[in-house]
């Protein structure tokens, strides 16, 4: 099995994730290259140069942002393994991650997700919200948890895809900005009748956002969804609530609800204790309005 492990990267120094996922193929005698893409980084990404250095690692300049979703495909297309490893270039290697258990799950299944989970202590004492929401959803997170449902809970944060298979389907390159790109990657899976196997090999989601970051990134993926017309009702939960308000008549409360509280629960949201209550509603109301 010969094995590409890709890592996007924009604005994110990732040297030590290339280095400690070099350093655990050699460890576990597995074939692998790694690919580093770097999608047009403002700041020019001088940390490339650190990693290029090592066996096995090429780097991936691009003039030409290209978005999420792109720009994972055009790193598919250059690499020359037979399998597909996709790491968010934010993660990191735990002792508990094993590039063999992907081998040996690659005998099972064209696909397979690792999972992922958030550090006991929060790495951003400014990111209340993302760390509460992170935790909170880490207790839906294991193998056995993620397999009721295989085709809704697949990310692309820790991800096996056979490259002949991903090839024929890819990300959908609507997906520009932030959200939604790997949960309709697996719903076109399921479309297919492809199998996702999920299996409990997790790496750690590390770059935890302040809470105004935060925001305006669910925001985005909120606009991101509703761009999508109805493509992700079943496969996402703010859609598939707004779709039981509409059944029932009821859409016009939730508008006039956010309406009328909306800066209110922005202040809790912003603030040091955020309540995730509050946060649903929130995503609901602004997806009703935009």
């Amino acid at each position: 099995m010969k094995l590409s492990v890709l890592i996007p990267t924009f604005d994110y120094d990732a040297r030590r994730l290339v280095a400690d996922v070099h350093a655990l193929a050699v460890r576990e005698g597995v074939e692998a290259e790694i690919l580093v893409g770097d999608d047009a980084s403002p700041s020019g990404a001088a940390w490339l140069t650190a990693v290029e250095s090592l066996p096995s690692v090429r780097v991936l300049r691009y003039s030409a942002n290209a978005g999420r979703a792109a720009h994972r495909n055009r790193m598919a297309a250059e690499a020359r393994g037979q399998w597909l490893l996709f790491i968010d270039c934010d993660a990191e290697v735990p002792p508990s991650f094993s590039l063999q258990a992907y081998v040996e799950a690659a005998r099972e299944a064209a696909v397979v997700c690792g999972g992922l989970l958030t550090p006991v202590v929060n790495p951003c004492p400014e990111a209340t919200l993302r760390y509460a929401y992170e935790r909170a959803a880490d207790r839906h997170r294991s193998a056995r948890d993620r397999s009721r449902h295989p085709h809704r809970q697949l990310s692309a944060f820790n991800l096996l895809v056979q490259r002949d298979l991903f090839l024929s389907v890819r990300f959908d390159e609507q997906c520009r900005d932030y959200g939604y790109e790997d949960a309709l990657f697996g719903a076109d899976l399921e479309r297919r009748h492809i199998p996702i196997l999920h299996i409990d090999n997790p790496l750690l989601h590390m770059d935890l956002e302040p809470n105004a970051v935060f925001l305006a990134k669910t925001e985005t993926a909120l606009r991101t969804l509703r761009g999508l017309q109805g493509r992700m009702d079943t496969y996402s939960g703010v859609a598939t609530a707004a779709q039981r308000l509409q059944r029932c008549h009821l859409t016009w409360a939730m508008r006039l609800f956010y309406k009328l509280f909306h800066r209110p629960i922005r202040r809790n949201l912003l603030g040091p204790r955020p309540c995730l209550t509050l946060f649903k509603l929130y995503k609901l109301g602004y997806y009703l309005t935009t």
